[in-house]
C-alpha cells in the first residue's frame, strides 16, 4: 500500500520531530521559574580572601561588573551567588567597604533628594507590591544605599537601580535570613 504524502502530513511530521528534539530543552526551561529565566548574569567567580582578612559574622561581595552578589557564612561553609540589578550609571555607583547596619521586612521607600531632582513625580511609598524595595531591605552604613528585593523582575541582571543592589524577592528573603547585622559588604 502506497502512503500519500501531502503538504499537511509533511508539515505535521516536521512539527512532531521538532517537538521531540526540543523536549529536553523545554523540560529544562520549565524547571526554572519564569521570573528567573531572563536577565541572568554571567557570573565571575569571587574569593572572599581577595577582599577581606576574615569572614567576620558573614561576608558579601557585590560585583557590579558581572551583576552578581556573593555571600559567605562566617564559618565559610555556606557560599551562595545571586543575580542582581546594579546602579544604572557610574555616577550612582558607590564602591568600597561597608556593612549591614539595619534590616527590615516590608520596607517603605522615600526617594532621595537626587532622585527628586531627576524624577519630581516620585513620592513616598509604603510597603506593598508597588514599592521599589520589594519585600526585604538590608541597609548599609552608607546613607541611602541598600541591598533589597524588587517586584520588577525585569531589573535583575541589568544596570537599572539608583545606586542600590537589587535581588529577586525570593532571593533577598533567603539572604536576609542568613546575613546578620554586622555582615561586612564590599561593592566592586
Amino acid at each position: 500500500m502506497k502512503t500519500l504524502i501531502t503538504r499537511r502530513r509533511a508539515l505535521m511530521s516536521g512539527i512532531a520531530m521538532a517537538g521531540t528534539i526540543a523536549a529536553p530543552g523545554i523540560l529544562q526551561a520549565q524547571s526554572v521559574p519564569a521570573t528567573h529565566r531572563r536577565n541572568t548574569s554571567s557570573f565571575v567567580t569571587q574569593n572572599w580572601q581577595d577582599h577581606f582578612d576574615t569572614l567576620g559574622v558573614a561576608t558579601i561581595v557585590a560585583d557590579t561588573e558581572s551583576r552578581a552578589l556573593h555571600y559567605w557564612s562566617g564559618d565559610g561553609q555556606d557560599y551562595r551567588v545571586y543575580p542582581t540589578s546594579v546602579p544604572i550609571s557610574e555616577e550612582l555607583t558607590k564602591r568600597g567597604y561597608t556593612k549591614i547596619v539595619r534590616k527590615k521586612v516590608g520596607p517603605d521607600w522615600t526617594p532621595t533628594a537626587s532622585m527628586m531632582e531627576r524624577f519630581p513625580e516620585y513620592r513616598y511609598m509604603p510597603p506593598g507590591p508597588e514599592n521599589p524595595l520589594g519585600t526585604h531591605a538590608m541597609y548599609l552604613s552608607w546613607p541611602a544605599y541598600i541591598i533589597h528585593g524588587t517586584h520588577d523582575t525585569r531589573k535583575i541582571g541589568r544596570a537599572s537601580s539608583d545606586g542600590c543592589i537589587g535581588l529577586y524577592n525570593e532571593m533577598i528573603a533567603q539572604l536576609f535570613l542568613i546575613s546578620p547585622v554586622g555582615t561586612q559588604v564590599r561593592i566592586i
